[in-house]
């Protein structure tokens, strides 16, 4: 089972918004190397784990993949907060549904040359599942072939190659939010880099001076550097409410990384940070909710919060 806690797993800073931004973030998204890819594959490889002798690697690749829910949830959001707003669009609450094109106005404008359209013209300014090109991702990316050492090596291609397009993302753009949210991924693509080649070391294999994979001297970057001096690429989590993972069987040591760090698998979750919902898009008409709808929205959810408490006690 599954549980959802409402925080992002990483904190994404204020900045304006910025169409091109959020487009090339949509490869990190759902590229053949995105988020929406490691999330699949690593489930998958979980799902259909063979051989209980080798549980602990079983509840690594799954730590991994639940951790990737919520990389998806962060980028996804990344790119909605991205391209959420339009500069020549002021309107207020109070406005008719038709007020963003009256007198001539064309407040999607910017849809037409700074992004990719479809996230105007069809995802109301948010993320989809898709590539930085518009292609739809694809469930022939997901590689299980069923051998352990076959899918270790091909999930550190896929965290290294990740972890490649991730610091070619940073140097594409300053924005302040997709950085936020690129630096992130680029220590966590690392973490991921030495779970994998810890894994494979208990196999037989020595990595050496191999990784991290590509050597970008991505520590530079002042938002990488801040999480690397937290030892954010030498942790993993568990992600486990009942305590059975047995990842920390492989998830320790010497960081494969060859950074002087030790490997620490004794977490069970980050901490997360608050999340809050955007705010509505009248261009969008999204919600597109009339006052009484908002009245039905409201009663039902508030149905809902007593159904929940009646289960589970008041919620803080």
């Amino acid at each position: 089972m599954y549980f959802h806690v409402q925080q992002l797993i990483n904190e994404i800073e204020q900045d304006e918004p910025d169409p091109a931004a959020a487009n090339a973030l949509q490869e990190g998204l759902g590229g053949q190397f995105g988020e929406m890819r490691t999330m699949m594959q690593y489930l998958f490889q979980s799902m259909n784990f063979r051989g209980p002798s080798a549980k602990p690697y079983k509840d690594l690749i799954q730590g991994i993949g639940t951790e990737e829910i919520s990389h998806v949830e962060l980028i996804g959001t990344t790119i909605s907060r991205l391209l959420d707003g339009s500069p020549r669009y002021q309107g207020k609450p109070t406005d008719p549904v038709d007020a963003p094109g009256a007198k001539g106005a064309i407040p999607l404008n910017i849809a037409l040359s700074e992004s990719n359209i479809h996230h105007y013209l069809v995802g109301a300014q948010g993320a989809m599942p898709v590539d930085a090109a518009g292609n739809p991702w694809l469930g022939s990316y997901v590689y299980n072939s069923g051998n352990l050492v076959l899918d270790l090596l091909y999930n550190l291609m896929l965290e290294s190659t990740g972890r490649l397009q991730k610091c070619r993302l940073y140097e594409m753009t300053d924005n302040k939010t997709a950085r936020s949210t690129i630096s992130y991924l680029i220590v966590r693509d690392q973490a991921h880099e030495n779970a994998y080649a810890k894994a494979l070391e208990t196999l037989g294999v020595n990595w050496r001076t191999s990784l991290p994979i590509p050597k970008t001297n991505a520590e530079k970057f002042p938002e990488v550097a801040r999480l690397l001096e937290m030892g954010l690429q030498s942790k993993q989590y568990s992600f486990d409410l009942t305590n059975l993972s047995e990842a920390g069987r492989i998830f320790q040591g010497m960081s494969p990384s060859n950074d002087g760090t030790k490997l620490d698998a004794s977490e069970q979750a980050p901490v997360g940070v608050p999340m809050t919902i955007a705010p509505e898009r009248f261009e969008e008409f999204s919600p597109g909710a009339d006052t009484e709808l908002q009245e039905l929205i409201e009663a039902t959810a508030a149905m809902e919060m007593a159904d929940i408490e009646r289960t589970f006690g008041e919620m803080s």
